[in-house]
Order: C-alpha cells, then sequence, then structure tokens
C-alpha cells in the first residue's frame, strides 16, 4: 500500500542562514546509509520523499534511525487528486490501522497546488464524509481524534499520510566538528558518544589499556562498543586510539596514597587526552562523567581533575541518571557489551575510600612523586590507531599479543 516514504529534518527554524548547509549535509547521509537499497530519492527544500520500490518500510526506517538531524518520517500512499480515489485510499488506509475497531478521526488537508479549485477547508469534510458513509465504526472528533489522517494535495497528485514515527533528531553528524571520546568500557561513555554525534559532532574514540593489569579482553569491549557506534558515523567508520598506560597506571598505583589514585590517574589521562585530541584535530574531550555518579565525578573532583588541560570537556550525560543513560544503552545496542565482565583502567584497583572532595594542592604535590611527563611522552608515542567499520568485526583476543606489542596503524 505505501510506496514512498517522507522524511522531515529537524527545526530548521534554528538553522538561520545555514539551512542549504545543514539539508546538503543531512541529504548525504541519508544517501549514504541507504546505498545497498534500491530506493529512490526526491528531494525538496523542506523534506524528502524515498520511494520504497516494494522495499520494507522497516528496513528503510531502520537505517535511517542511524542519521542524526532527521525529525520524523510518515508512510505515504499516492492517488490521483480525485475525491473519490482519496476517500478509496484513505479508508483502506485507515482499515489497515483500526482493524474495523470503534475509532474516532479526523482529516486534515494541505493545499500545496493552489491552482486547485477547493480550498483545504471544503477539502476536509468532503473526504470524510465520503469515508463515513461507508465506514460505520468511525466517527469525527476534529478536537481529540484517535487518527488523523493527512492529505496533501500537490501538482502531481494527493499524498496521504496517518502519524508520524519519531527519527533520531539532533543535527547531521560532522556539522558541529569534530571531538575526542575517552571510552572505557563502562555503560557511560558509549551512549555519550552517540548523543554527542546525535548533535552533530563527529568523534574519534580514546581507550586507555593496562594489559596485563587489565584484561586483553576489556580492550575487544571497547573495539566493539566503536563498531556499534560507527552505525552512526559518516561513511560506517570511526578511529579508535588504544594508549598503553600500564607503565604509568603502576606507578600510579605504587607512589600515590590510595584515596588519590583516582584523581592523579584521571589527571593524566586528560593531559595524554588533549595531546591526541590536538594530533587529530579535534576541537573537545568529550566523557561520560554523570554528576556525583562516582567519587571522580563531584564537582570538586570534575574541578580539580580539569585543572591540567586547557581542552574544552563536553559531558553529554552530566545531569543523567543511571536508568537514563541505561535505558539508551539499550536502544542503541551498547549494553550488552558493556556488562561484559572485564574490568579497564578505570574499573581495576579502585580505592576502597576514595577522596571525593580532592585537594588541589595535594594533588600537585603528589604528581611530584612521580616522573610522570617521560611516561606521558611514551603513552603518546606508541598509541595505536585502528579504523573500525561496523560491518566488520576485529578480533583482537586471537591475535595473541598485548596491544602495546604489535598493532599497527591499519584500517580493518
Amino acid at each position: 500500500m505505501y510506496e514512498r516514504l517522507l522524511i522531515r529534518y529537524g527545526d530548521l527554524n534554528l538553522k538561520g542562514k545555514n539551512i542549504k548547509y545543514f539539508i546538503d549535509k543531512a541529504n548525504h547521509l541519508i544517501r549514504e546509509k541507504l546505498s545497498g537499497i534500491n530506493v529512490g530519492f526526491d528531494f525538496r527544500h523542506d523534506r524528502v520523499y524515498i520511494m520504497l520500490n516494494e522495499n520494507d518500510p522497516l528496513v528503510v526506517i531502520e537505517r535511517l534511525n542511524r542519521v542524526s538531524g532527521l525529525y520524523s518520517y510518515s508512510l505515504i500512499s499516492k492517488c490521483a487528486i480525485d475525491m473519490d480515489e482519496i476517500a478509496h485510499l484513505a479508508l483502506e488506509m485507515i482499515v489497515e490501522k483500526t482493524r474495523n475497531l470503534p475509532t474516532t478521526f479526523k482529516v486534515e488537508t494541505k493545499r500545496a497546488d493552489k491552482n486547485y479549485p477547493l480550498t483545504s477547508q471544503e477539502i476536509s469534510p468532503i473526504v470524510a464524509g465520503k469515508i463515513l458513509s461507508v465506514a460505520k465504526n468511525l466517527t469525527v472528533d476534529v478536537h481529540h481524534p484517535e487518527l488523523t489522517l493527512n492529505v496533501e494535495v500537490r501538482n502531481d497528485g494527493a499524498y496521504l499520510f496517518m502519524g508520524q514515527i519519531k527519527a533520531m533528531g539532533g543535527y547531521p553528524v560532522g556539522i558541529g566538528g569534530k571531538g575526542m571520546l575517552m571510552l572505557s568500557g563502562g555503560i557511560d561513555s558509549p551512549v555519550a558518544g552517540y548523543l554527542a554525534m546525535k548533535q552533530g559532532v563527529e568523534i574519534e574514540c580514546l581507550h586507555f589499556e593496562s594489559t596485563p593489569m587489565t584484561s586483553i579482553e576489556s580492550v575487544q569491549k571497547a573495539i566493539d562498543l566503536v563498531e556499534v557506534l560507527a552505525k552512526y558515523a559518516p561513511h560506517d567508520k570511526i578511529k579508535i586510539h588504544i594508549v598503553p598506560f600500564a607503565t604509568l597506571h603502576s606507578a600510579i598505583i605504587a607512589n600515590i596514597p590510595e584515596p588519590y589514585i583516582i584523581t592523579i590517574m584521571r589527571r593524566m589521562m586528560y593531559r595524554i587526552a588533549e595531546v591526541i585530541m590536538r594530533k587529530n584535530d579535534c576541537l573537545c574531550i568529550i566523557n561520560g562523567e554523570s554528576i556525583g555518579q562516582v567519587a571522580s565525578q563531584t564537582l570538586e573532583s570534575m574541578k580539580c581533575i580539569n585543572l591540567v588541560t586547557q581542552a574544552l570537556i563536553i559531558r553529554p550525560l552530566a545531569i543523567f541518571d543511571k536508568l537514563t543513560t541505561m535505558k539508551i544503552a539499550q536502544e542503541i545496542g551498547t549494553i550488552e557489551i558493556s556488562n561484559r565482565p572485564f574490568e579497564d583502567c578505570c574499573t581495576v584497583y579502585l580505592p576502597k575510600n576514595p577522596v571525593i572532595r580532592p585537594s588541589v594542592e595535594l594533588a600537585e604535590y603528589y604528581e611530584t612523586l612521580l616522573d610522570y611527563k617521560p611516561k606521558i611522552d611514551e603513552s603518546v608515542v606508541n598509541t595505536k590507531t585502528l579504523l573500525l567499520r561496523t560491518s566488520k568485526h576485529f578480533d583482537i583476543t586471537g591475535m595473541g599479543i598485548s596491544v602495546g606489542e604489535g598493532l599497527s596503524n591499519e584500517n580493518h
């Protein structure tokens, strides 16, 4: 019955003079994500029509749900601009939706073709009357209907649809520049990366590995998470930078008083992240921190940790509760990977009583107990980069190597 899909962009009123750039970026992503499916495209100034060509609409919508910057979809049926044909097609659509159960409805008409002799206000009651003469289970309710039939009269025919399917929303990924996501392996950071992409920020990922202090499987978790996130990225691919952190990690554990281990570790990670961020032309650091969730995420802790960097820090989950984050992780398909029982740098060797209001002066003093600058330089120099695609599965665990021993800067 449905031969095309109507796509609406996000709120164009917010784009001002950048509307054309926004639409061009969104249209490019639409074409890219639907590649390999035999569909047609009709790009208009404020919307897109996808000709389904007998493809399953759900398959097309699943692909489009990876495109940020789209507001909603509607399945469209088209017929000639004839009141009887419109009513007949509308009745088929309503019967499919209601299964002949008692239902209230109304007709809303938009006359895009101003040359058509009937106005929108005249078309709606005519169509409703023809439907009511046949469908005894229907009654009109213009204020609070259970169903709204939309009729758009255009130059090339009448377009009929009922309801809207919510799209991803946000802005087309890449329109907001590029950020470096600090990706642990837990639930929060991949959700933060997804939300950043949803707001138009392209991402690269940064993962700190501490093998053999942490297992190689924790690195695999990070790789698998990136492959899921790549569904939402341009060309279905994202880079991950894997930082060898074991030397610095060991020095922190050996030399820093236990309550300050996490504080100092995070300060070191931010220093490294800023260097790698700038080397890769990123505009910000993104992480999954949420206020008060753990000791290193109190406002006092975040302030103390932030002081080591001049980079812009974006925290998409700053005011989210855990249940909200978990719901998004479930929706985007990362939660099962994150729940694998392999600890990363941020969860292994956790102190029993971490400081929640760290002193900046004490943190700076404890760092004098470490000769950390050469270790940071070593970590940066030995960072390995993988280009991961959502359609391929890169298996590090089957290689039988430590990350620091053998990965090359190859595309996978």
